[in-house]
């Protein structure tokens, strides 16, 4: 009764509409090399693979599977994942990419660029996979540059491991 009204509260059960799906988190993956997360909507909600998934902070990850009735996300800290990313206050592109345990690795592909604790990571304009502009974490720690680029951790502002619901966004941004 509670997780019924709390919901009512919040408006999350009708939270629906054209331009995106709400779905619980029925199953997660998080500690394991493989990390992803399981939602209680599929096809038959209208999920497509590749779909962007949101949740409270920002950008999750994107669906890589569905069912009829469930569909499967590939976290940005799962390993198979590779995303562009905006860095606003430098206003430069960068690439993210999961490794497997909490904090994905920020590459730039200059060492030259300004890159600072704090600074914050969104999606890309430039990117053929999310919408722009979505928040996705900021700049925890900045190695030491390698070769010809600069490499960072960045803490989701999304935590996988704590969300319960989520967005899936129905955009495509081929069209």
């Amino acid at each position: 009764k509670d997780n019924q009204r709390l919901r009512e509260i919040l408006s999350l059960r009708d939270s629906s509409n054209k331009d995106n799906i709400s779905a619980a988190v029925i199953s997660r993956k998080t500690g394991s090399w493989w990390r992803q997360l399981t939602l209680n909507k599929g096809s038959k909600d209208g999920v497509e693979i590749g779909s962007p998934v949101i949740g409270p902070g920002g950008l999750l990850g994107r669906v890589n599977n569905t069912s009829f009735f469930t569909s499967s996300v590939t976290l940005l800290t799962s390993p198979e994942s590779k995303v562009g990313v905006w860095v606003d206050r430098i206003q430069v592109n960068g690439l993210l990419i999961g490794l497997g345990d909490n904090y994905p690795s920020l590459i730039l592909y200059s060492k030259d660029y300004d890159l600072k604790v704090g600074d914050f990571i969104s999606s890309s304009p430039a990117s053929t996979l999310f919408p722009p502009n979505i928040p996705i974490g900021i700049v925890q720690s900045v190695e030491k540059p390698f070769k010809a680029q600069k490499t960072a951790k960045i803490s989701l502002m999304a935590k996988p491991q704590v969300i319960d619901w989520v967005q899936i966004l129905k955009v495509n941004i081929n069209e």
